[in-house]
């Protein structure tokens, strides 16, 4: 369904956010959207599109500090199958009356753009086929442009909205970060994604396995101080390894000076952005 985020690709699995009320973050995540809840407790929510495999985690902080301008998360995005299933999203965003705050065409995809209850940002797109990729000198190319809702629309699906697709995965995350060469350093150098497109010097996509973007990386925040330990955000993810790049990912991290930390099995390191980055090998 997703051929980029397959065992055989590197690519973002689930995220952590922080936030402040899990109640008013269910009302979003799971009455808007859609999701399934799969687990529960006083501290913290897992959220899943097929009920089965979480892929958000709401970490709660009754004393988080509110969502500022900071390096750390720009958004997360979540990849639906379909033209038709975005649409569905769409419509149901306005049934309830919750508001986007942006809707982009940008050749390799369609998306929308809104933010959380507690400001997290967050992208919910689709893809196009890669043969309909735009390019220039063999190069991905990718845009800005108006997204036309209207034919968009013309896909809903027209069936009453239960909840998201159970396709829904998270499709890449996009980051602000102080400086791209030492960003594309960490990520590019030590974890191992390849630069896809540079834009206008101040953002830069990377992928595995030839995807537009496993992750972006912007400077537009310019010299903002990092995301605060108990602040709202982003403070996890989880990165899918191939079994067959493991020992090539471990000989990167050992070059370039990088602890693999190892907690009650678990293994992640902390990205430049105090991000702690879990590795799971499939």
């Amino acid at each position: 369904m997703h051929p980029y985020h397959d065992h055989q690709i590197m690519h973002i699995h689930s995220i952590q956010l922080l936030i402040q009320h899990i109640p008013r973050s269910l009302a979003f995540y799971q009455d808007i959207l859609g999701f399934h809840v799969i687990f529960q407790d006083d501290h913290q929510v897992q959220l899943s599109a097929d009920g089965k495999s979480p892929i958000i985690t709401l970490i709660k902080d009754d004393h988080a500090l509110p969502l500022s301008i900071t390096q750390g998360l720009y958004h997360a995005a979540i990849l639906l199958p379909s033209r038709s299933a975005l649409a569905d999203v769409i419509q149901q965003l306005a049934d309830k009356r919750y508001p986007i705050s942006g809707a982009s065409d940008h050749g390799v995809s369609e998306a929308i753009y809104l933010d959380d209850p507690d400001g997290n940002g967050l992208e919910i797109y689709r893809d196009r086929p890669k043969d309909e990729w735009p390019s220039q000198d063999g190069h991905l190319d990718m845009y800005t442009k108006s997204l036309d809702l209207n034919d968009l629309m013309n896909h809903r699906s027209n069936q009453p909205y239960q909840s998201i697709d159970a396709h829904a995965i998270i499709g890449h995350l996009h980051f602000h970060v102080p400086h791209l060469k030492q960003a594309e350093d960490f990520y590019c150098k030590a974890l191992g994604f390849t630069p896809m497109l540079l834009f206008m010097k101040s953002a830069l996509f990377i992928s595995d396995g030839g995807y537009h973007h496993h992750l972006g990386l912007n400077t537009w925040n310019g010299d903002a101080p990092l995301r605060k330990e108990r602040q709202v955000g982003l403070i996890g993810y989880e990165l899918m390894v191939p079994q067959a790049c493991y020992v090539d990912f471990i000989n990167r991290l050992r070059d370039a000076h990088i602890s693999l930390i190892v907690e009650d099995d678990i293994r992640y390191l902390m990205d430049p952005l105090n991000q702690k980055c879990i590795i799971h090998v499939v």
